[in-house]
């Protein structure tokens, strides 16, 4: 089994959970300066017209809000897939959740003998393709391409590890938990496109490029941020 570092979908959690609640804060701020102002007398109606102005947004985006969080949500139970697939790696594998790689939360980042991959986990509904280098969702390019995001990723976290004097490469994943990717698995440039599943199985299917020793050096420089 693979070795685990970190929880899973924490990050997507949190995130979803202050992006979706911030509102109601907002409110209850305002409710709070209303009481003050009314027990001391000082012109509560201002007070109260910003309270009845942040209650009708707090309405209106309540709805808006609970979606976004079921989205990030649904994003964490998606890494927890993942997760649970990468952990049938073999124990010369190191596997960093959640991985902080300067503005990047890198959903997973691996580290054992086919080399170093950044994955970017998505769990998404509809069925998948790629065309013309890009990922269509149900038949729509989605908001967020994930392929430059994982790309981004990659050069995140390469930058880590160069610090520590590390100069291989890191490879750019987009894996789905989902199952969906109708490629099942296929490269997209210098990108790897796969469900969770081909994923697991194209790197059991690798030459060793990195010595075990290796493996484990990185993977205490990572754990120990000692970069």
């Amino acid at each position: 089994m693979a070795v685990q570092h970190g929880m899973p979908g924490e990050w997507a959690k949190v995130r979803g959970t202050v992006r979706s609640l911030w509102p109601l804060g907002v409110c209850l701020v305002f409710l709070g300066a209303f009481a003050a102002a009314t027990a001391l007398g000082r012109r509560p109606e201002i007070f109260g017209a910003l309270f009845a102005a942040s209650a009708i947004a707090v309405a209106f985006w309540w709805r808006r809000g609970l979606r976004r969080v079921e989205s990030f949500f649904k994003g964490a139970r998606g890494e927890e897939v993942v997760a649970g697939t990468l952990a049938r790696l073999s124990d010369d594998w190191h596997v960093f959740h959640d991985f902080e790689a300067g503005s990047h939360h890198v959903d997973h980042v691996l580290i054992g003998p086919a080399g170093v991959f950044a994955v970017e986990t998505k769990n998404w509904r509809d069925p998948v393709r790629l065309e013309s280098g890009e990922l269509i969702a149900g038949g729509h390019v989605p908001d967020h391409p994930p392929i430059a995001q994982a790309t981004a990723e990659a050069k995140a976290v390469k930058a880590v590890l160069a610090r520590a004097g590390w100069t291989g490469e890191v490879v750019p994943v987009v894996c789905f938990a989902s199952g969906t990717f109708q490629g099942g698995f296929t490269p997209a440039g210098k990108v790897l496109v796969a469900n969770a599943e081909a994923f697991v199985k194209w790197l059991l299917e690798q030459p060793g490029l990195h010595a075990p020793g290796e493996c484990v050096r990185l993977a205490q420089l990572m754990e120990t941020r000692d970069l």
